[in-house]
């Protein structure tokens, strides 16, 4: 027996508590502490049950992620679990806090379990491009039926000890001590000469119409094939005895182990826990944070101030005028609502955010004792610099002062000011309080506690920051304003926006360029075009058909028609008639006769072009590693999780294949498709994102 399992006898019940802090994670060790401790419990004279219980914060939290990658060891968890359920004795799960992913096959593969009102459970898996693998996908749906078993599965959520009892995976929900309370209840059982109730032995669960189900969930899953494959292994569960279920669930976990998206998956898991760390903050304490002053009311302004209320800080938003002052209440109001229907917040919590939480004022010296200011009002460098000049008097010392640009020189905004060392950027993405991502955008003279306290406060709001450096766009809208271009460069070659809207989102996007364009305001990018005019190259190809639908007024879908029409009362749009006659009319002015585009093709050179940009960005040091990029990508612009971000695709396709593709469409746009010279750099090397990931 390893010394992660501390065994113990209460008269007839064997006690095995798991302790590998802080999560019990199912390590090779704990699992063969479980295996041998099973084998003691079964040769001591006079056991008649074992009670397995969790040390510290968690029953098991899952599978042990430093043996991720690694060639696996004996005791297999599938064979734990189904060794622990063919035990003789009987065996109950008292479990709390959280049972996840390999944590709650163990608990299945127990006879009874018992839970505390506050525990979870949960089968994660299809986040990592994957299914569960040691029975889950046989033993729940004989507990809960085919389409609770579905859902839990293919969702990955986890669920509350009332909800999990309630569909028949916890037996009881009780509070108190894990181990009192789970053996109170096995003293209970054995009282009550209560058998063994192996999972295995239960009957499968009633059919369902599996293929539409199947269909179903890939289409939710926009592709992302592990949920829909868990659709097959629970169809396994309810056509086939439980043994062979077991192998074909082994099957399909082996398969998608073997799998690109899974690869992806594992990336992004990882890499999202990686992101913040940076080697420049070890050491460095952040600034103290208990009030926040937000300049600007809309829906920005708006979003910023409710997500930090949500995060326990107490806000004051500023507004020019009364009735704008007035209306931004109520819009953080309509947000705080939409939390409390949501359950994330009681009414007393609603109450107390909206009367103290909350002051909006019309008068920055209300901001004069607030430990950090952000920016969010109009996206224009005379505006930023005045509000800066008045939080420069108004502040006290050490206040941070952050704006939340979109792409305007952080450095140009600190210089209207006296402190530019309290200077940051802080770039929400819209909605603040539901996007996860923040970039944390570094000036010149930004000091290193400043930082510290930007990565601290999406730390506080739950967000995913990425530290960026200055420049026009940072990461994430620098890189989108290129791949956007090779989007538009299409259009004048022949592709309709509404094939590439389509072939992106059968990529895995949540939405496809032009889609996003009309969502965001067609009068974004119009502004950004007419700002860049003055200094943008000769050779570059910008097309103009857009902007005359901006001169008349349509602006996307605030204002009922861009690239698509929107009727009120439905949902979505339907393709504008007038953009292919603008199109056809600046393809004849350009004297471009206009090809047809596979979607592959598509999606090659929009993916090509987001790659090449995103490496001359890592390599000007804008993103300090390829993993940045791929944050930025994933939680700021709907990129696919399943592949990872756009860098690891690139490792995924091969970087000399990309390249190659990028060299090739040079020859058509010299100016536009110039290769970074750090891919170019990397193949010459033979090395990829991943490795740079790595010397980081």
């Amino acid at each position: 027996m390893t010394d992660k399992i501390d065994y113990s006898r209460h008269d007839d019940i064997a006690v095995l508590r798991i302790r590998n802090p802080p999560v019990n994670a199912l390590s090779q060790a704990v699992r063969q502490g479980l295996s041998d401790a099973m084998d003691r419990a079964e040769a001591e004279e006079g056991v008649r049950a074992v009670l397995i219980v969790g040390e510290g914060r968690a029953f098991i939290a899952g599978a042990d992620i430093t043996e991720f990658g690694k060639p696996p060891q004996e005791p297999f968890l599938p064979d734990l679990c189904t060794r622990i359920e063919g035990s003789p004795l009987l065996v109950v799960a008292s479990m709390h806090g959280v049972s996840l992913g390999g944590g709650l096959e163990v608990a299945l593969g127990a006879h009874y379990r018992i839970a505390q009102p506050d525990a979870r459970v949960g089968l994660p898996e299809v986040h990592l491009g994957l299914i569960p693998g040691a029975g889950g996908t046989q033993r729940v749906p004989r507990l809960t039926g085919a389409e609770k078993a579905i859902e839990m599965i293919t969702s990955g959520r986890q669920i509350k000890a009332a909800e999990a009892q309630e569909m028949g995976l916890i037996d009881r929900v009780a509070e108190g001590d894990p181990e009192a309370m789970g053996l109170a209840y096995v003293q209970e059982l054995l009282g009550a000469n209560a058998p063994r109730r192996p999972v295995s032995e239960l009957p499968g669960p009633d059919p369902i119409d599996w293929d539409a189900t199947y269909d179903a969930v890939l289409k939710k899953g926009r592709g992302q094939i592990s949920p829909a494959t868990a659709v097959r292994a629970v169809q396994d569960s309810a056509e086939q005895p439980f043994a062979e279920g077991m192998k074909r669930e082994r099957a399909h976990f082996m398969d998608l182990m073997q799998t690109d998206q899974r690869k992806g998956m594992i990336h992004a898991f990882f890499n999202e826990r990686a992101v913040g760390n940076l080697p420049e903050l070890k050491g460095v304490e952040p600034r103290a944070l208990q009030s926040i002053g937000v300049i600007g009311g809309g829906t920005m302004g708006a979003g910023i101030a409710t997500a930090a209320l949500l995060a326990g800080l107490n806000v004051i938003l500023i507004e020019m005028k009364q009735e704008a002052a007035d209306a931004a209440r109520d819009r953080i109001g309509g947000n705080l609502q939409g939390a409390l229907k949501r359950g994330k917040i009681s009414q007393y919590k609603f109450d107390a955010m909206m009367t103290t939480g909350l002051e909006v004022s019309i008068n920055y010296d209300s901001l004069r004792d607030v430990d950090l200011v952000v920016e969010a009002v109009f996206e224009d460098m005379g505006v930023k610099r005045e509000v800066f000049g008045k939080l420069d008097a108004v502040c006290k010392p050490g206040c941070v002062l952050a704006s939340n640009t979109s792409y305007l020189d952080v450095d140009e905004i600190a210089a209207a000011t006296s402190r530019p060392e309290d200077v940051i950027g802080l770039h929400f993405f819209s909605p603040a309080h539901v996007m996860k991502l923040l970039e944390v955008v570094v000036a010149e003279k930004t000091a290193p506690d400043v930082v510290a306290t930007g990565f601290a406060l999406g730390k506080a709001l739950g967000k995913i920051s990425v530290r960026a450096g200055v420049c026009d766009g940072f990461i994430g809208n620098r890189i989108l304003a290129v791949y956007r271009t090779a989007a538009d460069h299409m259009v004048l070659d022949g592709a309709s926006p509404y094939q590439i809207d389509k072939a992106l989102t059968d990529f895995g996007f949540a939405m496809g360029p032009f889609a996003v364009a009309d969502l965001a305001g067609l009068d974004i990018g119009w502004a950004t075009r007419k700002r860049k005019a003055p200094h943008r190259h000769p050779a570059e190809r910008v097309p103009t058909y857009i902007d005359r639908l901006c001169e008349e007024g349509h602006f996307g879908q605030k204002t009922g028609e861009g690239y698509y029409i929107y009727e009120k009362g439905k949902r979505g749009g339907t393709p504008n008639p007038k953009i292919a006659a603008l199109v056809a009319e600046e393809q004849a002015e350009r004297g471009i006769t206009p090809r047809d585009f596979t979607d592959e093709e598509i999606v090659r050179r929009y993916m090509c072009a987001m790659v090449n940009e995103a490496a001359k960005v890592v390599g000007e040091g804008i993103a300090r590693r390829p993993l940045d990029v791929d944050m930025v990508l994933l939680f700021g612009y709907g990129f696919p999780r399943y592949w990872g971000g756009p860098m690891k695709w690139a490792d995924i396709q091969g970087l000399d294949k990309v390249l190659a593709d990028i060299e090739g469409y040079a020859q058509e746009d010299a100016w536009f498709w110039q290769p970074a010279p750090l891919l170019q750099e990397l193949v010459a090397e033979g090395r990829t994102f991943d490795d740079l990931n790595k010397a980081n």
